[in-house]
């Protein structure tokens, strides 16, 4: 089998999109970025050798115009909350995209699907309807026939993430920090190890047919990704775990206001951990190494010297 070279995004104008053109990129592929809002391409408008190409991937005729002559197409389409307007529910934005991908890559002869999914998606015992949905689009895709490589991260991270990105804007405008689910459990994985391994599975067909759960070498509480969030901010916050009752409050209330910082799915979510078992190798890159460097107040010689050693290492 060939290497592939012709790389179709679908949620590529997203963190982890972002982050896997531009290291596709650095090897010379051809990669094609679908988007609804060509707004959200500026990053990548100046990548070499990416296409940008404004498609609804809900529109089954544009998806099938736009798989032709690509070799494999990687699903990164994920949302934790719902919202008005098409795709706005977990299963348009999931269940729906994956039954439309199927048909499309049918049409156009796609030889890899990559579907990203999320560690303990379970379309039967998932505890939220954002785990259910996932794991009904995977199993559609496994039950399609096609070429099928699932990828499971835990909650990802690197800069411009929703993870500790967003617990630095609440702990810079908080007095304190009132937190539901304070002993969820997270091995978080960065945003470049992820696209790493998406990479690799590309090129090497041995990984058709399997699943690969992604986790960092770190486990870390709710409470405890706040609280080095603060250390690295260098900000003092008190942080009041909630009890049960108030969590659910908490997430009925936010999940009113305008961009759902919290929902009542996102609490859901987090009754189960989000780790990996003894049989998953953990990615190599600790949170230290990374998150300091988009949160911290690094001098420019130091950051420059941290973007040295990452180019080097890729």
């Amino acid at each position: 089998m060939s290497t592939p070279q012709n790389i179709c995004l679908i949620g590529g104008s997203g963190f982890v999109g972002t982050e896997l053109a531009t290291q596709l990129a650095r090897q010379g592929k051809n990669i094609r970025v679908l988007s609804r809002d060509l707004r959200k391409m500026k990053s990548l408008r100046v990548v070499p050798t990416v296409e940008i190409v404004q498609v609804d991937p809900h529109d089954k005729t544009a998806l099938t115009d736009a798989f032709r002559d690509q070799d494999v197409v990687v699903n990164l389409v994920g949302i934790l909350n719902t919202s008005i307007g098409k795709g706005g529910t977990f299963d348009e934005a999931h269940v729906g995209l994956a039954e439309n991908i199927i048909m499309a890559a049918r049409e156009a002869k796609i030889s890899r699907i990559m579907q990203m999914s999320s560690l303990h998606a379970d379309a039967d015992k998932g505890p939220s309807e954002y785990l259910r949905s996932k794991g009904k689009a995977s199993r559609l895709l496994q039950e399609s026939g096609l070429p099928l490589t699932i990828f499971c991260p835990s909650v990802i991270f690197g800069n411009g993430d929703s993870l500790f990105t967003r617990f630095a804007n609440l702990l810079r405008a908080m007095p304190f920090m009132p937190l539901a689910c304070a002993d969820a459990k997270f091995q978080p994985v960065f945003v470049g190890d992820v696209a790493h391994q998406i990479i690799q599975a590309i090129d090497n067909p041995d990984t058709i047919g399997t699943t690969i759960n992604l986790c960092g070498p770190e486990t870390f509480s709710l409470r405890e990704i706040v609280e080095y969030t603060a250390e690295v901010l260098e900000i003092n916050r008190k942080i009041i775990a909630l009890p049960d009752g108030l969590a659910k409050i908490q997430a009925f209330m936010l999940e009113l206001i305008p961009g759902k910082p919290f929902s009542r799915d996102n609490y859901n979510s987090l009754q189960i951990d989000s780790v990996c078992d003894d049989s998953c190798t953990p990615q190599p890159t600790p949170v230290c190494k990374i998150v300091p460097t988009y949160l911290g107040k690094m001098n420019r010689q130091s950051r420059l010297q941290h973007y040295r050693e990452m180019a080097r290492r890729d």
